[in-house]
């Protein structure tokens, strides 16, 4: 890597850092430009050297906040064997994370930026890669998929190859399961839920899980 590149990386760790402090003391709602670069130590038009907007520097910020879902995996996996069981798992410990923080999730997941996740998470950890942690093969393609459809088609795929499901129905699962998390975590967001978190990820592991029993079911009839 040359002096350039690693300069690069440098001062985005420093913007991407103030942002970080600013939603940790006043929330996400608060960051502005001016503020990250007074942090940093730099004036606002040195940020745009790195950063096109404040929303793409925002989005980075956020993604600090993946750091304790990925941690939590292999205790969410721990002695998991059943593939569909390993896949609910997987979406159980990104609920409770996303559902504590739904401002921070619904930036990453679903804002301007969401659909080309790819570059943005690799530079990401090319800058911070201790917040990637050490991850088994299988669950890389997911953590580091191009937006949260590949993401999760990753895992579905991984985990549900032995019910032998048509490429067209894991398509309409990976679209549905989608759909129903986007919709929880908007309810969450908007505080338009009279249940707890707890309630919330439960709601949402029992449509997800019955979605894909209605696949296997329909799949086994047509064969």
């Amino acid at each position: 890597m040359d002096k350039k590149e690693i300069q690069k990386k440098r001062m985005m760790g420093y913007f991407i850092e103030a942002a970080n402090q600013i939603i940790e003391n006043e929330g996400i709602e608060n960051v502005s430009i001016r503020k990250v670069a007074d942090i940093a130590g730099y004036n606002s038009a040195t940020l745009y050297n790195y950063f096109e907007n404040l929303d793409h520097l925002v989005f980075f910020a956020c993604m600090k906040y993946l750091r304790g879902y990925v941690s939590s995996l292999p205790q969410y996996l721990h002695s998991i064997d059943d593939p569909i069981d390993k896949y609910l798992c997987i979406w159980k410990a990104f609920c409770y994370h996303s559902f504590e923080k739904p401002k921070i999730y619904h930036t990453i997941f679903f804002n301007k930026f969401s659909t080309s996740l790819d570059e943005a998470i690799k530079k990401y950890y090319d800058i911070f890669p201790e917040d990637l942690g050490s991850q088994s093969n299988d669950l890389l393609p997911m953590l580091l998929g191009d937006n949260i459809y590949e993401r999760n088609m990753a895992i579905l795929k991984s985990c549900i190859d032995n019910k032998n499901i048509k490429n067209e129905y894991i398509e309409e699962m990976n679209e549905m399961n989608i759909l129903i998390y986007q919709a929880m975590l908007s309810r969450v967001l908007n505080n338009q839920i009279e249940y707890t978190i707890d309630e919330a990820v439960t709601r949402t592991l029992q449509y997800m899980k019955q979605s894909i029993i209605s696949y296997i079911n329909i799949d086994n009839l047509e064969s």
